[in-house]
């Protein structure tokens, strides 16, 4: 009788232990980007860059997926919006764009599809469907055509530009469109 017993109570606790848990838990369903399936993806991110305890750049993005193996790579497949601040922690301009990829092997970062630059203290902004952030050497730059809208509203069109990472000095290759020049 005793063993019964023991049997019986055995049953109940993994009964318990098996059915107690109320409502269960839905799959998992993985997402597939461009055919394969990020080893981790998280969604709605904000990451703060700092040196010294000062905001250098503010990162969101919907989306980012990491991606392991030979060609190690992150990418934000729902866009991104990139913020770079001064060294007095004053926010100076903002990146956005459809689309961005970042690998580590050389360090660099390329946005895509309807990248926009805003200087946000001269008010001037650079349009281009591909931009590429070289980490190594802390600048930014495209080859691929460019509309360049200055403060007094002059549109000028370009070949690519260059600029530092933050933005804040850039120039434009074989500009041309709407010129204001001072009287001589």
């Amino acid at each position: 009788m005793k063993r019964i017993l023991n049997s019986t109570m055995t049953a109940f606790a993994v009964m318990v232990l098996f059915f107690s848990c109320g409502k269960a838990k839905a799959p998992v369903v993985l997402k597939e980007y461009d055919g394969k399936f990020p080893d981790e993806s998280a969604t709605d991110i904000h990451i703060i860059f700092s040196d010294a305890g000062i905001t250098s750049f503010e990162l969101f993005a919907k989306t980012l997926n990491k991606y392991t193996g030979d060609t190690a790579y992150m990418d934000c497949p729902n866009g991104i919006t990139i913020y770079a601040y001064d060294e007095s922690g004053v926010r100076q301009s903002v990146l956005t764009a459809d689309y961005a990829i970042s690998v580590e092997v050389p360090p660099r970062m390329e946005a895509s599809k309807n990248v926009v630059i805003k200087d946000l203290i001269k008010n001037e902004t650079i349009e281009t469907e591909q931009l590429i952030w070289d980490k190594h050497r802390q600048m930014i730059y495209s080859v691929m055509p460019v509309k360049q809208t200055k403060a007094d509203g002059t549109v000028n069109y370009g070949d690519g530009f260059e600029a530092d990472e933050h933005f804040s000095k850039y120039r434009v290759f074989n500009p041309r469109g709407e010129m204001i020049v001072d009287e001589l």
